[in-house]
């Protein structure tokens, strides 16, 4: 068996873990409440853990509610620990994002948004100035975190400036609703942005490894 034919049956095999984890726990992960997780732990500092462990969670999964967390942990902490607590595990989420990214590969997310209206604004953005897109893509909620990390991973972008700046882009509404906690909660439509990612993630993952296999078929036929 070829190398990339195992590669590709390595990440059908994640893809697969992946969705199938996220539908098992979908009520319980889209509702989960970190406050009594927090409650639970025996000291501030396990607390702290486990509030880290969410995000890393939610970086895999991708069906937490970012807001459910910044607004659990604001509430559970007080605010200054709350906002340095909620930043390390954004800081962790996009890393574990990223890295998921440079493992999916560049080719197949490249041939899967090229084409479309927000991938035509993402490679815009990207040819324009790299730095000047992750921290734009942070600051907009309307580039999703996990997903816009996914990208940045496979498209190989140096990780330290990424780290950095999307850490700062991110932070100004973490600190939002951190301090503002349940009042600004139900402003945000959460369920719908759950539900479309749940959804998304084995059918875009499908038909990238479908195209990138197809893809180097024909190129292997027109050079024999």
């Amino acid at each position: 068996m070829k190398k990339e034919t195992v590669k590709n049956i390595i990440k059908i095999i994640f893809a697969a873990a992946v969705f199938v984890t996220a539908i098992v726990n979908y009520d319980y992960l889209s509702n989960l409440d970190v406050r009594v997780l927090i409650a639970g732990a025996s000291s501030i500092f396990i607390a702290e853990l486990i509030i880290l462990g969410v995000y890393a969670v939610k970086a895999v999964l991708m069906v937490i509610p970012a807001s459910l967390i910044y607004i659990s942990v604001g509430m559970a902490f007080d605010t200054k620990r709350a906002v340095i607590v909620n930043l390390i595990g954004i800081a962790i989420e996009v890393t574990v994002t990223f890295f998921m990214g440079k493992f999916l590969g560049k080719n197949a997310v490249e041939k899967k948004i090229r084409n479309t209206k927000a991938g035509d604004k993402f490679f815009s953005m990207l040819d324009k100035n790299r730095n000047a897109a992750i921290f734009l893509m942070r600051l907009i909620p309307a580039f999703p975190i996990d997903f816009s990390s996914l990208f940045m991973g496979a498209f190989d972008f140096k990780f330290l400036p990424y780290l950095l700046l999307s850490v700062l882009g991110i932070a100004p509404r973490v600190i939002a609703f951190t301090i503002l906690g349940d009042g600004i909660y139900d402003l945000i439509p959460m369920k719908y942005i759950v539900l479309a990612a749940i959804c998304a993630i084995p059918i875009v993952i499908a038909v990238l490894l479908i195209k990138k296999y197809v893809g180097k078929k024909k190129k292997s036929e027109e050079n024999q």
